[in-house]
């Protein structure tokens, strides 16, 4: 049975169509999603009612895409539908709508196509890692707060660790959250400043059409401040990894100095756990010095392998995408792990050309994963920001990853950063 598309009336009641089947859209293009793309909406993912845009379904009678322009028996047009998948999904299609003039920007969030089948909602997507750490049912906010309060009690004077509690309890952020669980992943902002202006900046915009859903912070941590938030956590948490460069600050390489004074620090105390830096990979050289004073593993964040759509997203103010590359093999050459945070966006990721120019980065860097997060921006804006342009019909996201799956046998894919030494294959099978 195939999925039905689903949209919304202007009061955002939402509704499934009796003809019309579930569309996606990859780039500009609508396409049919083939059933075995479809999974049900994740526990934890947000359903979202685009304004100015018009649900297009798939009319398999006519055999043609239609625009939902007017609802039969309703006043005004069917707006569509998106979902915001939970942590550790993929998105393989994008919803597919046509905008109206003078449409509003989307905020910064991914939009996954999302239609009705058997009873439920389903996306077009699959889980991409099985880690649980960001499960919405493994948070228990009384925990949470007696974890913050327990802290703080402990090390009343950390500005960190302050920072980090307004994280977890007022943005809710799941990184945060988990460092007062003593478990998991913790974050270890440092950072004020950024070198690059990239379209869908989270933590701060200016002149942009986004607002920022987080401050940024606004002091350099000490390195003392950074261990103490550190070292009990890589001592004492299950699967502990301890990471720099988060969504509540600039550039990590930035404060090189600082972030290695502090992984001296942190190593002088405890060899158990991660240290990893989570960055956009602008200083190679700063890179190298992290890795010999005890860095871990290395994520480098990509929009795409080329450097033109590259430089479109991120806007770099004082680096090249050439740069970029160096930081890959200077971590891999200091015996690092190295990620890649490809920031997935369905008729972009899978473009032929894109594919390609990502299979010659993966061969120059031999990067060990490739973390499969989707791209938080309004579709429209993004394509139009780079500049994108292709004559070619995308590969689609699933068969793009077993692509380099196939020809990168050693290559990992997932959606966290691991605690290496206890990591499992999540390859895509």
């Amino acid at each position: 049975m195939a999925a039905k598309l689903v949209y919304a009336d202007s009061r955002g009641q939402i509704y499934d169509h009796p003809e019309l089947q579930l569309a996606g859209r990859c780039g500009s293009g609508f396409y049919r999603i083939p059933e075995s793309e479809l999974m049900p909406l994740p526990p934890g993912s947000d359903l979202f009612v685009l304004p100015g845009r018009l649900a297009v379904g798939y009319d398999p009678r006519r055999r043609r895409f239609q625009t939902l322009s007017e609802i039969k028996g309703q006043p005004g047009p069917g707006l569509a539908v998106a979902a915001f998948m939970a942590p550790a999904h993929t998105m393989s299609y994008l919803a597919a709508y046509q905008t109206v003039p003078r449409a509003p920007v989307l905020p910064l969030f991914a939009y996954t196509a999302v239609g009705w089948k058997a009873g439920g909602f389903w996306v077009a997507g699959w889980r991409s890692d099985p880690d649980p750490r960001q499960d919405l049912v493994n948070f228990d906010c009384q925990q949470i707060e007696a974890g913050v309060r327990s802290r703080l009690a402990s090390q009343p004077d950390n500005r960190l660790l302050r920072h980090l509690s307004h994280c977890a309890l007022t943005y809710g952020c799941p990184a945060a959250k988990n460092l007062f669980l003593e478990r998991w992943e913790a974050p270890l902002p440092t950072s004020p400043s950024c070198n690059a202006r990239c379209l869908g900046c989270l933590s701060q915009q200016k002149r942009s059409p986004f607002p920022a859903p987080m401050k940024r912070i606004r002091f350099i941590p000490r390195p003392e401040e950074i261990a103490e938030v550190a070292v009990p956590h890589l001592e004492q948490a299950e699967n502990a990894v301890a990471s720099f460069g988060q969504g509540c600050e600039g550039e990590p390489l930035l404060q090189g100095s600082t972030l290695q004074e502090a992984i001296r620090l942190i190593r002088r105390q405890v060899a158990r756990g991660v240290l990893n830096l989570n960055t956009n990979g602008s200083r190679s050289e700063t890179v190298a010095h992290l890795v010999a004073a005890g860095l871990d593993s290395l994520r480098v964040s990509l929009n795409s392998a080329r450097p033109t759509y590259y430089s479109a997203y991120y806007r770099p103010q004082d680096y090249h995408f050439t740069e970029v590359v160096a930081a890959l093999k200077a971590a891999k050459a200091g015996g690092a792990r190295v990620s890649l945070n490809y920031l997935i966006f369905p008729g972009v990721s899978d473009d032929p050309a894109e594919v390609s120019a990502l299979e010659e980065l993966i061969a120059q860097t031999r990067i060990d994963l490739i973390q499969l997060r989707n791209l938080n921006i309004d579709p429209d804006y993004y394509l139009t920001g780079i500049g994108f342009q292709t004559e070619q019909k995308p590969l689609g996201i699933r068969r793009m990853v077993v692509r380099l799956q196939r020809n990168f046998p050693h290559l990992r894919f997932g959606y966290f950063n691991p605690a290496w030494s206890n990591t499992t294959d999540t390859n895509e099978k």
